[in-house]
């Protein structure tokens, strides 16, 4: 989906950050902002500044900037998308999409009008089965010998699904409505030649309310209090719900991820609930299904570092081998990744009660890291006093530390491995690719051409980004493509995850350009978003009709692509085009400055800020 940047400046004019962020922060009036105990880290004196002129937050302790869209993004761990979608539903605006057919909007407008009906169903039922745990002394006795407390079963949303066949027919007016088979509550049976019958899917069973990061309720999981089987049930595969995406806790542990530095990946939601209640309220828990990337991204909007516990057996080991995989991509230097394997007689509850809260933190801190994990994981069979063992080994990393992004720690692990092998980390890389062994390539770039095209047909100029302070071309096996903003574009189209490391002011920029360039930073940024670093040939299709397309595509199409290059060597490079970039447009706004100040002298304080935003800059060009 591509949203009109037009479009997000005029809802951030509407909207007032003060409002969006008083709704989760509280604010307190200080001189010309607003100050409060910023929500993004732990502190007991207020630091996070709001400011109703400029309409921006800032933490003067984490350092954490952005408008209402990226606060939304924060804090509530939405996508650009979902961010924009909720900002403009609170103003009653329509999100324009510009690449979908009149037939599409139709389509979306309506999958979000049942996604919102099913959302107030799932409701309903979820106010019921609350009302039926306070009359079951059976479901109450069972939360209380697990030693949960009412708050905790408050703050949770349990419940309780009577015994009975049709118990939801008393809370909707029909029970043959199709909204309640949708939503999973009632299971539907046709039987050949027969007449269908109805009943509830859920039957004697307390009842755990999944929500989603908005804390809509998307879906049940319910455990029996006999000896039935199965002893856990999900809800089904909904449009509002899906078990690959949606971890059971996250919204109840936003706060407490931020607060205790992690999070804490567990099997079951009855471990998330007991280990609220002991003391880790940072907990969440997968769906009854393995560890997916999705799980492990959405996490990652919320801390950057994850401890996974799992049982000490086979199935915990193998449960653990699953989320390897899943967190291998998203490994970035910056990250953490921890397994934690507790004595096969333990789950997280009963081994705080056996061995106390300090106990099992420190057992946390002890988590083997993902390093420690993945040369486990790729030795195991592996005798390493043989040849054919050593060998074995490096077949089962390859593919291991191929997953990984580029960065230190894949390097430091390419070492390992290879002392592992007892070969060296050159050596192991001409076993791994014997058919890139090929002498230093030089970058086949042929940007003038496309820029004579855009001068012809566009009126752009390349002049318009060349500076006096510009410095001399850096000798090197590449050029400097026709502008600096061809060049950004095609560092992000061919490295999308530098967008991590860039800038509030730095979006800024670049989403501002003319077009093509604005046009196409705004819907690389909204994609990073929504699904994280791509890879180009996955950019490709998904800018199929987007205006950018045919730039987008020319660009790339001079630049060799399946040769990995060096991700800091691209960043840095990146970072120095934009400085240069912010440098010209300081320069711009330092003469409009001087022009304004012959009648207005305050203009004159306003230029010397620049000046000296300016000089700043200089170094790191």
């Amino acid at each position: 989906m591509s949203i009109p940047q037009s479009f997000v400046q005029e809802l951030l004019a509407r909207a007032d950050v003060v409002e969006i962020v008083g709704r989760y922060v509280p604010l307190k009036k200080g001189g010309a902002n607003f100050m409060g105990l910023c929500p993004f880290h732990s502190e007991k004196s207020p630091s996070f500044s709001v400011s109703p002129t400029k309409q921006f937050y800032h933490c003067f302790g984490c350092g954490k900037t952005g408008n209402a869209i990226g606060f939304l993004m924060e804090h509530a761990g939405m996508s650009f998308v979902e961010a924009v979608q909720d900002l403009a539903q609170q103003f009653g605006m329509q999100v324009p999409e510009d690449d979908a057919s009149p037939q599409d909007r139709a389509r979306a407008a309506e999958q979000r009008q049942k996604q919102h009906t099913l959302n107030d169903v799932l409701e309903k039922a979820c106010k019921a089965y609350q009302k039926h745990l306070k009359a079951s002394p059976r479901a109450v006795s069972y939360f209380k010998g697990r030693g949960l407390s009412g708050s905790v079963a408050k703050q949770f949303g349990l419940g309780y699904a009577p015994e009975g066949w049709r118990s939801l027919a008393s809370v909707f007016p029909s029970y043959d409505d199709p909204l309640l088979v949708e939503s999973g509550l009632v299971i539907l049976n046709e039987e050949d030649g027969g007449e269908a019958k109805r009943y509830d899917r859920f039957r004697d069973r307390v009842m755990f309310p999944i929500r989603n990061i908005k804390g809509e309720c998307i879906g049940f999981g319910g455990r029996v209090l006999g000896d039935d089987k199965p002893k856990y049930l999900n809800s089904p595969e909904t449009p509002v719900f899906s078990k690959g995406r949606e971890l059971y806790g996250l919204f109840e542990a936003r706060a407490a991820l931020r607060e205790h530095g992690y999070a804490l990946v567990t099997e079951g939601y009855m471990d998330v609930v007991a280990l609220a209640q002991l003391g880790f309220p940072n907990a969440v828990a997968t769906l009854g299904t393995a560890c997916t990337p999705e799980h492990v991204h959405k996490l990652f909007r919320f801390t950057e570092s994850v401890v996974f516990s799992f049982d000490g057996d086979s199935a915990g080991r193998r449960a653990a081998r699953k989320a390897l995989d899943a967190a291998l991509p998203l490994a970035t230097d910056v990250r953490s990744v921890k397994f934690l394997f507790l004595p096969p007689e333990h789950d997280p509850d009963s081994f705080i009660r056996a061995h106390g809260k300090e106990a099992f933190a420190r057992y946390v801190s002890e988590a083997v890291p993902l390093s420690r994990f993945l040369l486990d994981a790729a030795r195991d069979g592996c005798d390493l006093h043989t040849a054919e063992g050593r060998s074995h080994l490096s077949s089962n990393a390859k593919p291991l530390w191929e997953l990984l992004p580029a960065g230190a720690l894949k390097q430091q692990l390419l070492s390992e491995i290879a002392d592992l092998v007892q070969l060296s980390s050159r050596e192991l890389t001409e076993v791994w690719y014997p058919t890139q062994a090929k002498p230093k390539r030089v970058r086949k770039e042929n940007y003038q051409s496309d820029s004579d095209y855009r001068s012809k047909n566009e009126g752009y100029s390349p002049k318009s980004y060349k500076s006096k302070n510009s410095p001399r071309p850096i000798p090197s096996n590449s050029r400097l493509p026709a502008s600096r903003a061809d060049h950004a574009a095609r560092i992000l189209l061919d490295n999308m995850a530098a967008l991590e490391a860039l800038s509030v002011e730095d979006h800024g920029l670049l989403c501002g350009l003319e077009p093509p360039y604005g046009p196409l930073f705004a819907w690389l940024e909204a994609q990073f978003h929504e699904h994280g670093p791509q890879p180009w040939i996955a950019l490709r299709e998904g800018l199929q009709g987007h205006e950018s397309e045919a730039f987008a595509t020319k660009l790339m199409s001079s630049h060799e692509l399946g040769v990995d290059e060096d991700a800091a060597e691209a960043a840095s490079e990146l970072r120095r085009l934009l400085n240069l970039m912010l440098i010209d447009q300081l320069m711009a706004a330092e003469t409009q400055a001087l022009e304004e100040a012959k009648t207005d002298p305050s203009a004159l304080q306003r230029y010397r800020e620049l000046q000296d935003r300016r000089k700043a800059l200089k170094p790191a060009t």
